[in-house]
């Protein structure tokens, strides 16, 4: 739903149109002001400031160049409006991320830099980070990360046709293996722009190519000009195959050196620019031990607790170890869709179980079975029925190739996706160069 634009102008009168109030007689006493609408909600000013000052600090701490204020004022205003429209949309079809969730996510960020929740809160507080909007900043990247696979990802579907040409594309170039490092500045043109605005903002890019030329550092560029919703972040794009970014960009990379920028690229969605920081060569055949194997499941639910889980698997492996038929026990006790053919797994892959598993799965010999093994889904008794050698390069190269064109699919579609949701929502901008 729209405001109607006399209502929010109204709306923003009552507001945000004096820059203070009397709280006391002969005292004044500034107060928030709004600077963007976006549809049903407002960004003020205050928002808005401290957006601008967590950045900077964090670009001074990665020792990158600070844009000038206004130039990342514009930035982070813009990239506050897109995650409004984001959030709103997401509330509006019932997205949301309970109390639960957040809790078992900031759990996990925790422990990845090795501390628990009360260190990690003490951490962040001690660097000026209020603990309570980094909960509700989590909360909104989760919420986004999930719109983004639900109206995106979700949706996008590669075919067998198309791994098979991407792969025949791939034979038939010698380049294949190359990888780039690659930074990117996007100018962004509209579908429709007019001769004259394509004009003006290719001069844009051809006025950050001068830049870059003249020794600007690209971080800074990219964060002033960049319309690519990494400009913030230098445009960094990481390591990159020549397969998984468009055959423009490959082009233009191929005779490159480290440190050297492509011109002017043109494409529907505008102006590139792109830097080569590094790259690189070169593979081998992909040899895997995969392990056929066969397990029983016994898993936990109300019915059956921690402890009852337990015994019933210490009863399994006693009937085991005097020499039942395994295949018999799984068809009778095991509680998933390998039972009916006696625990069958078949041939896997590192990797394709969850570490628990695979960790116990390493350790048996061919013909061994395993102690009671705990996992999330529950508790298993396994054994090892063979080992071998596999050359999964042929499935590797086209799992990999499935992977790259869903990327660039997703990619693309969400670009676009962000960009419609834009174009359909009502944006009231109320910000001066200056306060």
């Amino acid at each position: 739903m729209k405001f109607f634009p006399l209502r929010i102008s109204l709306f923003l009168l009552m507001l945000g149109f004096g820059a203070a109030v009397h709280a006391e007689e002969g005292e004044i006493t500034k107060i928030d002001r709004i600077v963007a609408v976006v549809d049903q909600v407002v960004i003020t000013e205050n928002e808005l400031i401290d957006r601008i000052q967590t950045v900077r600090s964090q670009l001074e701490k990665q020792g990158a160049t600070v844009p000038p204020r206004d130039v990342l004022q514009k930035q982070i205003l813009e990239r506050l409006i897109n995650d409004r429209l984001l959030l709103q949309y997401a509330a509006q079809t019932g997205l949301r991320v309970d109390d639960t969730q957040l809790d078992k996510t900031i759990e996990r960020i925790a422990e990845q830099n090795k501390l628990g929740v009360p260190e990690f809160r003490a951490a962040l507080e001690q660097e000026g980070i209020s603990y309570r909007k980094f909960r509700e900043d989590i909360r909104n990247e989760i919420v986004i990360a999930r719109l983004r696979e639900r109206e995106v990802e979700n949706r996008i579907n590669v075919t067998e046709a198309e791994i098979d040409n991407y792969l025949t594309t791939q034979s038939s170039r010698s380049d294949i293996q190359d990888e780039f490092e690659i930074s990117h500045i996007l100018i962004r043109t509209p579908e429709d722009g007019s001769p004259e605005e394509l004009q003006e903002l290719r001069a844009k890019a051809e006025q950050a190519l001068k830049q870059l030329q003249d020794g600007t550092d690209f971080s800074q560029v990219s964060a002033s000009m960049s319309d690519a919703p990494n400009a913030l972040e230098g445009g960094k794009l990481g390591w990159k195959t020549s397969t998984q970014i468009p055959d423009l960009f490959n082009e233009a990379l191929k005779p490159l050196q480290p440190g050297q920028l492509t011109p002017i690229l043109r494409s529907p969605n505008g102006f590139h620019i792109l830097k080569m920081t590094d790259r690189r060569g070169g593979s081998s055949p992909l040899v895997v031990e995969q392990t056929k194997l066969r397990h029983i499941l016994v898993k936990l639910s109300e019915v059956v607790s921690e402890n009852d889980a337990q015994q019933r698997m210490t009863m399994i492996k006693e009937r085991l170890d005097n020499g039942a038929d395994f295949a018999e026990l799984a068809r009778q006790y095991s509680e998933d869709a390998s039972a009916a053919s006696g625990g069958d797994l078949g041939w896997v892959n590192p990797g394709d179980t969850v570490p628990q598993f695979e960790q116990a799965m390493n350790l048996l010999a061919p013909g061994e079975f395993s102690e009671p093994v705990r996992t999330p889904f529950g508790w298993h008794l396994i054994q090892v029925v063979e080992r071998r050698k596999q050359d999964m390069t042929q499935e590797a190269a086209r799992f990999k190739a499935r992977q790259d064109i869903r990327t660039r699919k997703a990619e693309e579609a969400y670009q676009d996706w962000v960009r419609e949701l834009r174009d359909r929502a009502y944006v009231e901008l109320h910000l001066e160069d200056k306060y």
